[in-house]
């Protein structure tokens, strides 16, 4: 495997890109058009380049070539998306819901879908004070307070969208039907991870998959696998270093149903190699099965198999652990370069990386251990199923 990643863990990309940035829709909110242009004149203020007009009545993107992000104004009860025909393009969609929401996720999460959006923006009023709550279709969760100092607040609410939407995502998979027959139906590892998602639904942390095709039309599927090259929406993945080669790895796939994965290629697959020139993951697949895509954490995984031969599998789930851990600070998409070179960071500082928690800020947690089964062992008594919001 060609490395990627810099001694310091840190990511090859800089970190002080300027963004090229447009604003795109209306809507009925006198709050959601105020608040767009609030952030549009930080954006502006913080040296990124504002470009009118490059977005048709219809929502696509005309020119889309640099733009790197684009602020959708939105209404809850008619999402637009901005259809855009690469991945490079990040879109922000911004709502603004009733007060004194019971479920923020609950009442936002279908709007992120709907909208087509990297992240969406939720404004609200909870016990007569303004919160933004920021949210990313891996169910990532933060919240901004206002306080009522306009400058203070957009600051801290620019410095949450700007790493978003300068990270490059690393979701795009190359799939080489070179498999040997006498792995088609998998390796030990393998067994490992299809049991292992079976115990993960039994401990209540495994949700059912959540069925995009019940928010979107057909046209709008296809875009969205186009984008985020996914099948569906799930929590959490399994993986598990191979035996027949260590450096490769099992992994479970995209948007499946953890406690299902059966068929290997399908369910579970075999990551070879990370491209770091085409951000592409190059998978092992067996000449008989159409492959679905690995889950989209798989370049965090190959950072930390890679630098650490004592690793012998990795366990993702949506939940926290009981004990303080280290943490990620910034809440990067999944599936990006730049989370998966924090989290691989931390495990470099962790006492042992091959026995490693770590925390992904407002999302859940990457464990490190010499097996599946001795990872099990270790979260037993010590796994808080609700993901701490700050």
């Amino acid at each position: 495997m060609t490395n990627n990643v810099t001694s310091s863990g840190s990511t090859p990309f800089a970190a002080d890109e300027v963004m090229t940035f447009t604003v795109a829709g209306s809507s009925q909110s006198a709050f959601v058009e105020q608040f767009t242009e609030r952030l549009r004149d930080i954006i502006v203020a913080k040296g990124n380049i504002y470009r009118p007009n490059v977005i048709d009545q219809s929502g696509e993107v005309k020119e889309e070539g640099s733009l790197r992000l684009v602020l959708n104004k939105c209404d809850a009860d008619a999402p637009r998306p901005v259809r855009r025909g690469g991945q490079g393009t990040f879109v922000a969609s911004i709502f603004e819901g009733p007060g004194n929401e019971t479920s923020v996720m609950h009442a936002a999460y279908p709007l992120l879908i709907r909208s087509i959006s990297n992240l969406i923006v939720y404004n609200t009023v909870i016990n007569g004070v303004r919160e933004s709550h920021f949210i990313t279709p891996e169910q990532g969760h933060y919240v901004v307070k206002h306080t009522g100092d306009v400058a203070t607040d957009y600051a801290r609410i620019y410095e949450r969208v700007q790493p978003l939407a300068c990270s490059h995502l690393v979701i795009n998979n190359e799939f080489v039907p070179n498999l040997p027959e006498n792995l088609w139906k998998g390796e030990e590892p393998m067994w490992q991870i299809c049991e292992a998602g079976k115990r993960l639904d039994t401990m209540g942390l495994l949700p059912s998959p959540t069925r995009i095709e019940d928010y979107l039309t057909e046209n709008d599927l296809r875009m969205v696998r186009r984008l985020y090259n996914i099948g569906g929406l799930s929590y959490g993945n399994l993986s598990a270093r191979a035996h027949h080669n260590p450096e490769y790895f099992w992994m479970s796939a995209s948007g499946v149903d953890k406690s299902k994965l059966e068929i290997c290629g399908r369910d579970v697959l075999l990551v070879t190699d990370y491209a770091p020139e085409q951000l592409m993951i190059r998978l092992s697949v067996p000449a008989t099965v159409e492959p679905r895509r690995v889950s989209v954490d798989a370049i965090e995984h190959w950072m930390i198999y890679k630098e650490h031969p004592t690793v012998g599998a990795i366990v993702h789930i949506h939940a926290w652990w009981s004990d303080p851990i280290p943490s990620t600070q910034v809440n990067y998409p999944c599936g990006t370069y730049e989370i998966a070179a924090e989290v691989a960071e931390l495990v470099r500082q962790a006492p042992d990386p091959s026995r490693a928690v770590i925390g992904l800020k407002n999302h859940g947690l990457t464990i490190t251990g010499h097996s599946i089964e001795e990872i099990f062992k270790r979260i037993e008594g010590k796994i808080i199923p609700q993901v701490p919001m700050n």
